[in-house]
């Protein structure tokens, strides 16, 4: 009863207008927490996002910055190092492909929990640092691409391909598979992808080169070149036919021992003085023979013939001309050779370093077996006639 009777006492005391009131505003208020509690949870995530894409943004913006920076400065490539040169960096100016490879990589690299968070490993996929004279990029060799070449040496086997091949990789614009593919001789039927795949990653502005000396003395070698690029360049090193047989048989006998003299293998008959010109160490100096096959598709002004001789004697001298056919720019000059007197023939330096200059292997330079002069004599005059149509094809005395 006094519970009752007090309760009765409160409620007449206290209006019913005010406990509807304040009941009201409790009401109220945890609506208005509720409501922001909701709010702040879809809020942070959106700002997250904002974050992560302004990031993402910044970095794509960055990135297509510093590739235009890169296409600058590798037109002044007098001044990047050696170092920098043989970096395998890979971009392509104005290749939406690699562009678009680029953008995704990295979407799929930053996420947002890891826009703030790169690790040391992540920071040395893509690293760059620029100063005014030069831009150093460490990137990985997915960013390059691969080319079906634009310029061959076709020829010919112990002419000097070996030599002027070395001294072109010197060129920072020119990359150069090392190994001769032999594809349009030996390797065709493995397909152009295969071909393209042996090919160096170049930036915009190289040249993609390979050297097979087989070339040129294989029948189907021009059709098959022309099918694959029909404007490309093609560059062939020619030497006294006389002195590049002895050398073709000095190589050979040094594999095989047990062959015949020079003097047996090449006549079919001595004491008639009839020359066996189906030997392949005889046949590939009949220069005219295999170069009217080449004519068949491509025109003299896509062809570049190096002297063999001059290579040797005035190496600056015959790369100036080569640079020339190529478009280059004459990057590569006497300060690039020494003449090595033990080998016989130039061998290659920087110009900045005093170290020992870099030889061709043991393979280049041998030592000739002595051949009878009458033999020599008589192989002159073999060849004299078509070393003269082969002046009057190419417009050149050699």
């Amino acid at each position: 009863m006094a519970f009752w009777s007090s309760t009765s006492v409160f409620t007449s005391k206290v209006p019913r207008k005010i406990l509807f009131m304040f009941t009201l505003s409790l009401s109220v208020t945890y609506l208005f927490y509720s409501l922001m509690s909701c709010y702040n949870s879809l809020q942070f995530p959106l700002q997250d996002n904002y974050v992560y894409q302004g990031r993402l943004g910044t970095e794509e913006t960055t990135f297509v910055t510093l590739r235009g920076k890169l296409y600058s400065s590798s037109q002044g490539f007098t001044e990047i190092s050696e170092v920098e040169r043989s970096t395998s960096v890979t971009f392509v100016k104005d290749d939406a492909e690699a562009e678009q490879r680029t953008v995704e990589w990295i979407r799929t690299q930053a996420s947002p929990t890891k826009a703030y968070q790169s690790s040391a490993a992540e920071k040395s996929r893509l690293d760059f640092s620029t100063t005014d004279s030069e831009l150093r990029v460490n990137c990985t060799s997915d960013y390059g691409v691969k080319k079906l070449p634009q310029a061959i040496i076709i020829g010919v086997k112990k002419g000097g391909t070996r030599a002027l091949l070395e001294a072109l990789r010197v060129h920072p614009d020119v990359r150069a598979v090392g190994n001769e593919p032999h594809f349009f001789d030996r390797n065709y039927e493995k397909g152009m992808d295969w071909y393209r795949d042996l090919m160096p990653s170049t930036l915009e502005g190289q040249i993609t080169m390979e050297k097979t000396p087989s070339y040129f003395v294989t029948n189907h070698a021009p059709k098959r070149i022309h099918s694959m690029a029909r404007d490309i360049k093609l560059i062939i090193v020619v030497r006294n036919p006389v002195t590049r047989a002895i050398s073709d048989y000095t190589q050979t006998l040094s594999k095989k021992p047990e062959i015949p003299t020079f003097e047996v293998l090449a006549f079919k008959n001595r004491t008639l003085g009839l020359i066996d010109a189906s030997w392949s160490a005889l046949r590939i100096g009949i220069y005219a023979l295999h170069l009217e096959s080449w004519m068949q598709y491509f025109p003299l002004s896509q062809m570049h013939f190096v002297s063999g001789e001059r290579l040797i004697v005035d190496p600056a001298g015959e790369m100036a001309k080569v640079q020339d056919f190529l478009g280059l720019k004459r990057i590569v000059t006497d300060k690039h050779f020494y003449f090595n007197k033990t080998k016989g023939f130039p061998c290659l330096k920087k110009p900045e370093d005093s170290s020992t200059p870099r030889c061709l292997g043991k393979s280049k330079g041998r030592t000739h077996p002595k051949i009878d002069p009458d033999v020599i004599r008589r192989l002159h005059k073999f060849y004299k006639p078509f070393n003269m149509m082969f002046y009057q094809m190419t417009g050149q005395n050699f």
